[in-house]
């Protein structure tokens, strides 16, 4: 049963952080701020859910550059335990997939927990204000198969955002893989 992300909390802000990036940058909040908009997702690189959209996500995310909306990944998840989410294979994932935005790792957890990120994938959009306006999915899935029906939700709200500082009222929430946490 896939885990889904709670609704909204609009005007939430944006929580500082810096993280080393796939391209052993440390990068902060400030160093991916958009103009007009932020978005920040966690995914992994071993999550079904994630692997339907990456493609969408992608694409979606050069479209979201091009209007002022900057994007930055996180991967959250405990690699002891889920190798295939370990920094090396988040370098490989993201070389692989064409990822057009900084791929971050969060060893520690410190950020997912902060920001109260509860599955993969899990989508933060903000305003140019860096107040959250957008806690949805990507697009509906069938069977980890996206289902093709126009512009995805995320596109659409955050086009929104960049345009009026607000998103839409009524989001569908985005459902994956729980994050995998480290247990002591």
């Amino acid at each position: 049963m896939p885990i889904q992300t709670p609704i909204c909390d609009f005007g939430q802000k944006a929580i500082p952080f810096e993280l080393k990036s796939t391209d052993n940058e440390i990068l902060s909040l400030n160093d991916i701020k958009g103009e007009k908009g932020t978005l920040i997702m966690f995914i992994c690189n071993h999550c079904p859910y994630v692997k339907a959209i990456t493609k969408e996500l992608v694409e979606d995310c050069n479209e979201l550059k091009k209007i002022g909306i900057n994007t930055v990944a996180i991967c959250s998840n405990d690699f002891v335990n889920y190798p295939e989410d370990s920094f090396q294979n988040m370098i490989k994932f993201s070389n692989k997939k064409h990822f057009n935005f900084p791929y971050l790792h969060d060893e520690t957890q410190e950020i997912a927990k902060a920001y109260d990120a509860v599955c993969t994938p899990d989508f933060f959009g903000y305003n140019k204000n860096l107040e959250l306006q957008y806690r949805g999915r990507l697009r509906e899935l069938k069977n980890f198969i996206p289902v093709k029906d126009g512009e995805s939700d995320l596109l659409i709200a955050m086009r929104q955002i960049a345009e009026t500082g607000k998103g839409p009222k009524d989001q569908i929430p985005s459902a994956g893989c729980g994050i995998k946490w480290k247990y002591d």
